[in-house]
C-alpha cells in the first residue's frame, strides 16, 4: 500500500481581509502540533497572498493560490502567473476549480495547461473535477470525472507532483454531501484512471474530496478508501473549524 500524507486545503474563495491575519495566525498555531501527521494549506484571495506569505514564512501551514495564467508573463490584465504565487512563497495552485470552469468558461484543455504552468513553477497543482447535479441523476459521474482527469491532467515527470480534487458540484456550498459509497466509487474510478495514466506513479497521487466538508463529517469523509484529504471551502475562513478537519483528516 503507498503511503499517502493526508493534505487538508482550504478554499477562502471571495472573502477575507487583512484582519484575517489573526485567524491564520490561529491556524499557524494549531497547523504546527499537525506538522508530522498531516499537510495544510490555505488558499486566500491574490490581494492577500503577500501579506499570507510572509505569515506563513517557515510555517507547517502552506500557501496556496486559487487560480492561475498559462502564461509566465504578459499582457494579461488581472491574471497572475505560478511563477508569481511561486515568488510569494506558496506551494500549491488550484485549476480547474468549477466555479471556474462553470462562471469564466474554462474546459479541461485550459485546465492542463495551467497544470503544466504550476509544475513548470515548481509547485503542486490541485486540479478539481466533478459532475453537476443532472449529470450524477444521469448515471454519467465516472464517465464525466474520468474525461476530466484524462483531459486536464499534464504528464509530469518523477519529480513532479500533482493534486487531484474531486468535488461534485452539486455539494460545494450546498450542505449537501454524496454518500459514502457515492465518495468511494468516485475516488476509486480516479485511482484507476491515475495508473492507467501514469502507471505506478498514480498510486502515490493524493485524490482529496471537497464539496461542504465540516467538522461533523470530516472523519466519515477522511477515512474513506482514495480519500486522501479534503478541499475545504467555508469552513475553512475560521481556524477553529479548519483545524477541527486537519485533525478528524488523521483521527484525532
Amino acid at each position: 500500500m503507498t503511503e499517502r500524507k493526508k493534505l487538508v486545503a482550504g478554499n477562502w474563495k471571495m472573502n477575507g481581509s487583512r484582519a484575517s491575519a489573526n485567524e491564520i495566525r490561529a491556524m499557524i498555531e494549531g497547523a504546527e502540533a499537525l506538522r508530522d501527521r498531516v499537510e495544510m494549506a490555505i488558499c486566500p484571495p491574490a490581494v492577500l497572498a503577500g501579506l499570507a506569505g510572509e505569515l506563513l514564512s517557515g510555517a507547517a501551514l502552506g500557501l496556496g493560490g486559487q487560480d492561475c495564467h498559462a502564461e509566465r508573463a504578459g499582457a494579461f490584465t488581472g491574471d497572475i502567473s505560478a511563477e508569481m504565487w511561486a515568488d510569494v512563497g506558496a506551494r500549491y495552485v488550484l485549476v480547474g476549480h468549477s466555479e471556474r470552469r462553470t462562471a469564466h468558461g474554462e474546459t479541461s484543455d485550459m485546465v492542463n495547461a495551467k497544470a503544466s504552468a504550476v509544475l513548470r513553477a515548481g509547485l503542486q497543482p490541485v486540479i478539481c473535477l466533478g459532475e453537476s447535479l443532472s449529470e450524477r441523476k444521469a448515471g454519467a459521474t465516472l464517465s464525466v470525472i474520468s474525461d476530466q482527469l484524462e483531459r486536464s491532467t499534464p504528464i509530469p515527470d518523477e519529480t513532479a507532483g500533482i493534486v487531484i480534487a474531486y468535488e461534485p458540484v452539486w455539494a460545494i456550498g450546498t450542505g449537501l454531501t454524496p454518500t459514502l459509497d457515492q465518495v468511494a466509487e468516485a475516488h476509486g474510478r480516479l485511482r484507476e484512471a491515475l495508473c492507467d495514466r501514469l502507471g505506478d506513479r498514480g498510486r502515490g497521487v493524493r485524490i482529496l474530496y471537497g464539496g461542504s466538508v465540516k467538522p461533523d463529517n470530516a472523519a466519515v469523509l477522511m477515512s474513506t478508501p482514495n480519500v486522501d484529504g479534503a478541499l475545504v471551502g467555508g469552513a475553512s475562513l475560521k481556524a477553529a473549524d479548519f483545524l477541527a478537519i486537519a485533525r478528524a483528516s488523521v483521527g484525532l
